[in-house]
């Protein structure tokens, strides 16, 4: 199959996914990627040019997306990025004081829950815990790794006795309400609603479904030593090794047709480069929204502002830390929780007291920072508006404002020279991923169709298919790479008749 070039756009996750299973299968595989290394939204700031912090997505989760996506190459993941699992999975804090850890270890994280809440409250948590394992199981299969499936698809995929189990994932109704069934604590509800924002959602608006999610961190948080970008270029390594070409520092201005179908792209540069299919890993809306010529009839429609998912205003900090007690995961939570979403997806604001999220990279569990100092990521919600140029210098010092006094009211100081800091708003994220509008997960996953409202890999266009965050089965790193090994099934069964013969390991079962 080498006579059957294919350009990947975007070395993000899905592009690198992509590219691995497409060159395993013979085709010859280019990445093409404006940036200068891979990774996407997964990549490094040095802020004051000492070690890299981590800008982007800061968990790493089902780690057999991985070990599979390498063990179909006939790679070991291990040999290409060193995991240590965590024991704390994360840190809450509150502003009364109040303080929780949730454990790797179910039997811990209950009896923290007893003592932080009660027993009433431990005993929702296992219930919860039950819940989200179900959840996971009947959607695993239905859902998760199958192409685009719609509402009714999956009836037949659990069949006749997996009904009641699927009818009990509650798409119908709200996350936020369905935690009221298992939780009384508000603190509580606030830690567990959390979950909404790992898709860029409501925890008012996003489906009870996404409880699942409870059971993916409590099979596995891992430590990516180094960094998580070192799983992106871990990826790449291994698809070099596969013989994938891979060309940085050239954007795509265009995507070149023949005959009806997709034949290539032009470059910045003014290039041209054949192929006789493309896997596109870039924003969505960059297609029919004109970015990118020749693709205003493809794909699907925008996502309009009213439905994009959240953005973030983030910080980059080397800098020093006193008070609270950071683990590697933190979480601030606020007193007005529920103001903070209608603020950002209704008003398209920051609330005064925004929920503030720290990874602490230089401590792992025990482990604490070598030095005086410390490489922190600090991250708050904002809305997607970066298309719009709404975050001035004057608008970003007030949010850093309310969310340091966050901190500040939960008993963590973070003191840091302004040269050790470097901020990143919805502006920057809509220059880095342009038409998303500095949305970090594509379409928020609102109401009971918003799960199966992403696109699966085809375009519209043959010899053209999708990947990434905004692409089914959704947002995340996992998720994402799970898109691009789905985009390349679909390529070589549309344009081969090849089968990769990747399905869902049982590790996932």
């Amino acid at each position: 199959m080498k006579d059957h070039p294919v350009l990947v756009i975007g070395a993000g996750m899905g592009g690198l996914a992509a590219a691995i299973d497409l060159a395993r299968a013979g085709c010859q595989v280019t990445v093409v990627d404006k940036a200068a290394t891979p990774g996407g939204k997964m990549r490094q700031l040095h802020p004051d040019g000492g070690a890299g912090i981590d800008a982007g997505p800061t968990v790493f989760t089902m780690r057999w997306v991985f070990e599979s996506l390498f063990a179909d190459a006939g790679a070991n993941l291990s040999d290409y990025v060193t995991l240590g699992s965590a024991g704390v999975l994360a840190r809450h804090g509150w502003t009364n004081g109040s303080r929780l850890d949730l454990f790797a270890r179910m039997d811990q994280s209950i009896a923290a829950i007893g003592d932080f809440a009660g027993k009433a409250e431990a005993e929702g948590y296992r219930a919860f815990c039950e819940r989200s394992q179900a959840m996971y199981a009947v959607l695993r299969d239905s859902f998760i790794s199958a192409q685009r499936p719609g509402l009714f698809d999956m009836a037949p995929r659990v069949g006749l006795a997996g009904l009641p189990a699927l009818l009990a994932t509650a798409p119908h109704r709200t996350l936020w309400a369905e935690l009221g069934r298992y939780f009384t604590d508000p603190r509580l509800r606030q830690l567990f609603g959390r979950y909404a924002t790992y898709t860029g959602s409501s925890p008012f608006a996003a489906p009870a479904t996404l409880m699942l999610i409870a059971h993916v961190e409590k099979d596995g948080v891992w430590f990516v030593e180094g960094g998580m970008i070192n799983v992106a270029l871990g990826m790449e390594a291994l698809a070099r090794s596969l013989g994938v070409t891979f060309r940085y520092g050239e954007g795509v201005t265009a995507i070149l047709q023949a005959g009806g179908r997709a034949s290539g792209v032009q470059l910045a540069s003014g290039e041209s480069l054949a192929a006789d299919s493309i896997v596109f890993n870039g924003d969505i809306s960059a297609l029919r929204g004109g970015l990118i010529s020749g693709t205003r009839a493809v794909g699907p429609q925008p996502v309009a502002l009213a439905r994009r998912s959240l953005s973030a205003v983030t910080w980059c900090v080397t800098g020093r830390t006193r008070g609270f007690p950071l683990s590697h995961h933190s979480v601030f939570f606020s007193d007005t929780y529920e103001d903070e979403f209608r603020q950002v997806f209704g008003r398209q604001s920051v609330c005064e007291q925004p929920t503030v999220y720290v990874c602490a990279q230089d401590r792992h569990d025990d482990r604490q920072p070598p030095g005086e100092t410390e490489r922190l990521l600090l991250l708050v919600n904002a809305p997607a508006v970066g298309d719009r140029g709404s975050f001035d210098p004057v608008r970003l010092e007030e949010v850093r404002r309310r969310a340091w006094s966050v901190l500040e009211r939960c008993g963590l100081t973070v003191e840091a020279a302004d040269e050790a800091m470097v901020a990143t708003t919805p502006d920057d994220f809509e220059r880095l991923f342009p038409a998303s509008g500095g949305a970090l997960y594509g379409r928020a996953n609102h109401g009971l169709m918003g799960s199966f409202q992403r696109p699966g890999p085809e375009s519209g266009l043959d010899g053209l298919y999708l990947a990434g965050g905004g692409v089914h089965p959704g947002p995340g790193i996992p998720m994402a790479t799970l898109s691009g090994r789905l985009a390349a099934m679909r390529l070589l069964s549309r344009t081969q008749g090849v089968h990769t013969g990747w399905r869902l390991p049982q590790s996932a079962l």
